[in-house]
């Protein structure tokens, strides 16, 4: 039976647990996910990504922590008031755009990478990302 939690730790540990990786991985990703569409490069133009980088690195806890738990933190719930329909309206489908940049990425820097470490990333980050999407309206 696989365990894709685990799956996603020990690929999360290879692309961005060494120093030096983290920094390379979020600065390629931010690259792909704003080169996605022109909306998403212009949500982020004049943001400063060092500030941005850091709260990538929540996010994905806060969001790896719902997986696990159901629970949705503080933080979490903070995040998603900030990217509702209410604050900066962040269009619900642009998650998906966000997760398939987060794949490319872990594509690039994960030597292991396979079908089931794709998978791994899926499964486990899909339970925050619905919660994302469901309360752009419901706040």
């Amino acid at each position: 039976m696989k365990n894709y939690l685990e799956f996603f730790m020990n690929s999360l540990y290879r692309v961005w647990g060494e120093p030096g990786r983290q920094d390379a991985f979020v600065t390629r990703f931010y690259e792909v996910f704003t080169g996605k569409t022109p909306v998403i490069a212009d949500y982020f133009s004049g943001t400063d990504m060092d500030r941005q980088k850091d709260m990538l690195a929540q996010s994905l806890h806060e969001i790896v922590e719902f997986s696990t738990t159901r629970v949705a933190s503080e933080r979490l719930r903070h995040v998603a008031m900030r990217h509702s329909s209410k604050e900066r309206d962040i269009a619900p489908e642009l998650y998906e755009e966000w997760l398939e940049s987060l794949v490319e990425t872990v594509r690039e820097f994960d030597l292991e990478f396979t079908d089931e470490v794709e998978l791994s990333w899926r499964v486990v980050l899909s339970p925050g990302i619905a919660y994302m999407k469901f309360r752009h309206d419901h706040f």
